[in-house]
């Protein structure tokens, strides 16, 4: 693991150009449930999979929103770990050394921006909404518990969460910006992702095909013979000892 840890750190202090890539494991070491994981309470004998889809939407709307309501309550409280402040300060290291640095998220969740990062949303945001046929936003001012459908003020249409379902396509100006940043990286960090998703799982082939390293931390590493480096464990463990790692070379060669 030293060794590993050593190089990882060595490829990212020499990176000019870093892609960061965030899943579903570094939000739930802030206790925000994965999709993995079993559904609980009146939701358990229900799959994510067969709520998130639009097909679901048409056919019931009501109980879709009244899920995502409930999704919203379990993760409104829910506050950045350790691992969402280091990689906030991995991009303010990164500025300061004059190095570009892009953190890419499949999650919906904000902690990445409460914990102060600049991040792109691939799969859209939790607490934004907007009308399921006009695709106006909607900005009103939404209580969590309430479970009524609401309507969309231009077209009548229901409101639905900005976040993109099964079936769906990704927001193009967020995944042209995840591509260009991938085929121009240096070095790939792929950080609490399955890379099972598609198609977000091939952003780090698309950086292996134009010469990056791939490092990967993941408390379940996925055995992928792209990766470089693997960082076996929790990102909240493992992201603040490399920061201090590079913020120690940084101030050593001052």
């Amino acid at each position: 693991m030293t060794e590993d840890f050593n190089h990882a750190t060595h490829l990212i202090s020499k990176a000019n150009r870093i892609f960061l890539l965030t899943g579903a494991g570094i939000s739930a070491e802030s206790g925000i449930p994965t999709f993995r994981d079993k559904q609980t309470g009146l939701w358990e004998n229900y799959r994510a999979e067969d709520l998130a889809n639009i097909n679901a939407f048409k056919k019931d709307p009501q109980t879709v929103w009244s899920w995502y309501q409930w999704r919203r309550g379990l993760v409104q409280d829910k506050q950045p770990n350790p691992a969402h402040y280091a990689l906030a300060n991995l991009q303010q290291w990164a500025t300061d050394n004059h190095k570009d640095c892009n953190l890419i998220t499949q999650n919906v969740d904000d902690l990445h921006e409460q914990a102060g990062s600049q991040a792109i949303h691939l799969h859209g945001h939790l607490w934004k909404n907007k009308c399921s046929q006009c695709d106006a936003s909607f900005s009103d001012a939404i209580d969590y518990n309430d479970l009524q459908l609401l309507s969309c003020p231009m077209c009548g249409g229901h409101i639905r969460p900005d976040i993109v379902w099964f079936g769906e396509m990704l927001p193009q100006g967020a995944w042209q910006y995840a591509e260009e940043a991938a085929v121009h990286c240096d070095v790939f960090i792929s950080i609490g992702t399955s890379s099972l998703v598609y198609p977000a799982a091939g952003l780090a082939q698309l950086a292996k095909q134009t010469g990056a390293k791939v490092i990967e931390i993941n408390l379940n590493p996925t055995q992928s013979p792209l990766v470089d480096v693997v960082l076996a464990g929790q990102a909240g463990e493992i992201l603040p000892r490399i920061l201090a790692a590079l913020q120690d070379n940084t101030n050593s060669k001052k």
